[in-house]
Formats: C-alpha cells, structure tokens, sequence
C-alpha cells in the first residue's frame, strides 16, 4: 500500500493530478484503528532503541499548501515518543543574517544529531517552491537548485541521516473549507492568515511547482511520498506507518553495558554500605 504513494525515482515527471487527495486506499478509519494503535507502540518502542543506539538520525520533512496539516501530522502521529530524542524546526522568511549565506546555510544547522528524530516543519523545499511563485528566482535557478538539493540529501543519507520527505496533498475544496472553519471558530482564530487567501490564489501554480520539486527530487534514498490528505485519519495512518518501518528496518539494538555487569552490580549494593 505504501508504495502507492512512493516516488522514489526521478526518472519520470509526476504530476500531483494523478493523485486522490481523498483517496483512502479502500480502508476505513474503524478498519486501521486497532493497527493504528499498535503502530503508536511499535513507534514508541523502535524511537526508544533509536535513541539509545546513537547510530542514525531521522529527519522528517513535512511540506504542504496551507491547512495540509502539517501541525496536526507533528501533533497526532508524532507523538508518545521520548521527547530528549524529538525536535520540531519551522523554517519562516530568512532573516538578515540568514540571507546573507547561501539558502542551504540555516538548514544544515537544524539538521538532526544521531539518536534524533527531527521534523522539518516546511522545509528548504520553500526555496524552490515560494520564491519560484513570487518570482524572486527564475526556473533556471530553481532547476539548479534541485540538483543542489539531491546533492545535500544525499550528503545527509552518506552520513546515516535517514530522509522520509512527505507531501500532504489537500484539494483546493478542503482548503476552502478549512479557511471558513477558521473564521467560524474563535478558538481557531490564531491559525487564520490573510497570507493565506493571497496564496491560495497561486494554488495552479504551486501544484505545478510542487509536481516539479517531486519530480526532480525523489530518490531511492530519499523518496517524496505523496499523502492523500484530505481525511486527516488517513494521512496520519500512512505517515505512521512509513516511519515505523523505517526505523524497524534499521534493525537497531540497544548499546551494551560497558565493563563487568556482576562486578557493577555488586559495585551498586556497596555505594551506600
């Protein structure tokens, strides 16, 4: 089922109108709910040897138009995990000293450390997505930039940071939707940008650019994974799911005890004789 939603290979374009948002891969939330759970567990379990193995570092990249979910994903399928070992980075304008380095510069230093799991929440895909939208880059640029890109995820991976990059894929009706839902409720009223009703203008633009970043950036290594996004159930189900078996498929083991175990143990009865 994952595979569906995998791109791992940029050996042919992809374009996001070939896939669903709603698409559910024929399950139901009742169907998924109790493999919903044991996946909370698995996840908590796999983060916890993960953690205390130092080998590898995880970095998640959650991209999306707005109200995709980003934050809902970090708060509903991300969590009952240790939280020393999960970090959460927002990537907003660039300030003044950021933009005075290359647009890479502020990334690198976010990147997780061995034992971490760390989500970029919007990621450096916004320059190339954004700044390709308002014109402040050309194609040429952002074409060369793609290939930066591949080259710093592969620098990533090289070093045993493991790269799961998700695309939450919303129609432009859902949205609709969510922006009324915004101003309907007070409770809601901080989420509510008009940002976004001057984004959602370019939406045509943004899907044929993200359908590039896919296109362009998926690797075997560091595949895009495309999320139906319109039933949040689903997309936190599949996300789930791609990162438990990521990191069971690391095979991890906890580190073992340094020095005599019996000789500590008897050291341990004796500190406080």
């Amino acid at each position: 089922m994952i595979k569906k939603f995998t791109v791992n290979s940029c050996s042919k374009k992809t374009d996001l109108k070939d896939f669903d948002p709603e698409d559910i891969a024929g399950l139901l939330k009742e169907e998924v709910k109790q493999d919903y759970i044991e996946l909370k567990e698995r996840f908590a379990k796999v983060q916890d040897v993960f953690y205390a193995s130092k080998k590898y570092s995880l970095l998640i990249v959650l991209q999306g138009m707005d109200c995709s979910g980003k934050d809902g994903t970090v708060k509903k399928a991300l969590t009952g995990i240790n939280p020393c070992g999960f970090k959460v980075e927002s990537f907003k304008v660039p300030t003044f000293e950021e933009l005075q380095h290359d647009y890479l510069w502020r990334i690198h230093r976010k990147t997780a450390v061995r034992g971490e799991i760390r989500v970029f929440n919007r990621s450096y895909y916004e320059d190339v997505l954004v700044t390709r939208v308002h014109k402040t880059i050309d194609d040429d640029t952002a074409f060369l930039r793609f290939k930066e890109i591949k080259n710093f995820e592969k620098y990533l991976v090289d070093n045993n940071t493991i790269i799961l990059k998700f695309f939450l894929h919303i129609s432009k009706e859902f949205q609709k939707e969510k922006l009324e839902k915004r101003l309907q409720d007070p409770e809601k009223f901080w989420k509510f940008s008009e940002a976004d009703i001057k984004e959602r203008k370019f939406w045509d633009m943004y899907q044929e650019y993200y359908s590039d970043v896919i296109s362009n950036c998926s690797t075997k290594e560091a595949p895009w994974y495309i999320i139906p996004a319109n039933h949040r159930w689903f997309r936190d189900y599949i996300i789930l799911k791609v990162i438990v078996n990521a990191l069971e498929n690391l095979d991890l083991e906890y580190p073992p005890m340094e020095g005599n175990i019996e000789h500590l143990i008897q050291e341990v009865k004796n500190c406080d004789l």
